[in-house]
C-alpha cells in the first residue's frame, strides 16, 4: 500500500468515477486501474464494484475511504510544513486587531525578537471578523488581539484554531477634566451620554468585542466617530471634544494626575482579553507556537503594559501595517 495508491483511491471514492479521477490526476485511466488493482490485492477486498454511471464502494471500500482521506491529508500537511520550514524559517506573518497593534504589538515583538534569534515579524492590521478565515487560508501564522469570530451557526472550537488568552485589559469611559461630564456623580446610566460625541480608533467599537457586548447589554448604540488611531481619538478627548472607551493602562497616568476623569458609568470599566490564535498545533508553525507561548509570560506582559505611546502603526493602502521586526 503506497501513498500514491491511497491518493488515487481517495479521489475515486470522492468522485465516484475512475475516468474523472484519471482526468483530475492527469494520468491515464489504465494507470488508475493499476493502482486500485494493487490496493485490492494488498487488502484482499474488491473495494468497489461497477455501477450505473460509475462505482459503488463495498463495506471495505467505505472503511478504506475514511482512512485514505485522513492519510492523504496528513501527508499534504507534512509536505507543507517541510516546505514552510525550509523556505520561510523564522519569519512570522502576524495579523492583529487595530487596538492591539497600536498599543502593545510593538513592545511585545521587540522583546520577542530579542529573545528568539533569527525571528523576523511582519504585522498587518485586519478586522476581527476576517481573522478565522485568514488563519485557515494560511495568510497569517498567528493572530493577536481580539479572539477570532466564527461564522453564524458555528463555534470557534469547530474552526481548527488554538486560541489562548494572554492579556487582560480594562476600558473605562474617560473625558477631559474640563468637560461638563467630568462633574457627574455616579452611578450614571450610559444612555445619559448618548448625546455626546464618542471617539474611537479605526476599528470603532466592534460588536464582537467585550465593549461592544457591554453596549448591547445596555441596549444602546452610540454614534461613534472613528479616527485613524486611538491615539488621535484620545487627543480629541483631551481637547474636550467628547468621550471614549480608553484602555486603562494607557490613560492611568493622566487619571492619576487628574488631567482625565473616569466617568462613573454603570458596567464600567469593561474587562476584556487579548488572545493569541493559531491553527491547531498539528498544522501551525513552530515559530507561531513559540510566540503564542511567549505572549503569556511575565516578561511579555510587563513589556506590553509599560508606559509609552504607540509604535509602528501606519496606513498602506486600505490596511494598517506595523513595522518589520528582525
Amino acid at each position: 500500500m503506497t501513498l500514491s495508491q491511497l491518493r488515487t483511491f481517495a479521489l475515486v471514492a470522492r468522485l465516484g468515477s475512475l475516468h474523472a479521477a484519471a482526468e483530475t490526476l492527469g494520468v491515464s485511466e489504465p494507470a488508475v486501474s493499476a493502482a486500485l488493482a494493487a490496493l485490492r490485492q494488498d487488502l484482499s477486498d474488491p473495494l468497489f464494484v461497477r455501477a450505473a454511471g460509475g462505482i459503488a464502494l463495498t463495506p471495505g471500500g467505505r472503511a478504506l475511504a475514511e482512512y485514505a482521506q485522513d492519510i492523504v491529508g496528513l501527508a499534504d500537511r507534512a509536505r507543507w510544513q517541510v516546505a514552510h520550514a525550509k523556505n520561510d524559517a523564522g519569519r512570522l506573518k502576524v495579523a492583529s486587531t487595530a487596538p492591539f497593534a497600536e498599543h502593545a504589538a510593538g513592545r511585545l515583538l521587540d522583546v520577542f525578537t530579542k529573545r528568539v534569534p533569527g525571528a523576523a515579524v511582519d504585522v498587518v492590521v485586519e478586522s476581527v471578523d476576517d481573522l478565522a478565515s485568514l488563519l485557515q487560508e494560511r495568510a497569517y501564522d498567528i493572530a493577536l488581539g481580539a479572539r477570532p469570530t466564527a461564522p453564524a451557526g458555528r463555534a470557534v472550537t469547530e474552526l481548527g484554531l488554538e486560541c489562548v488568552p494572554f492579556l487582560r485589559y480594562q476600558r473605562a469611559l474617560v473625558a477631559d477634566a474640563g468637560h461638563p461630564l467630568a462633574r457627574l456623580h455616579g452611578p450614571v446610566a450610559v444612555a445619559r451620554l448618548l448625546d455626546r460625541p464618542w471617539f474611537a480608533g479605526p476599528a470603532g467599537i466592534q460588536a464582537s468585542s467585550e465593549e461592544g457586548r457591554w453596549l448591547a447589554s445596555m441596549g444602546v448604540a452610540p454614534e461613534v466617530i472613528r479616527l485613524s488611531s486611538e491615539t488621535e481619538a484620545l487627543a480629541a478627548v483631551r481637547a474636550g471634544e467628547g468621550i471614549m472607551l480608553a484602555l486603562g493602562h494607557i490613560v492611568r497616568t493622566e487619571l492619576q494626575s487628574g488631567a482625565l476623569v473616569r466617568l462613573p458609568v454603570v458596567g464600567t470599566p469593561v474587562t476584556g482579553l487579548w488572545w493569541a490564535s493559531t491553527l491547531d498545533h498539528r498544522r501551525t508553525t513552530t515559530m507561531a507556537q513559540t510566540l503564542q507561548r511567549f505572549a503569556g509570560t511575565a516578561d511579555a506582559t510587563a513589556a506590553m503594559v509599560a508606559p509609552g505611546g504607540s509604535r509602528g502603526l501606519e496606513r498602506r493602502g486600505s490596511k494598517f501595517h506595523v513595522a518589520l521586526w528582525s
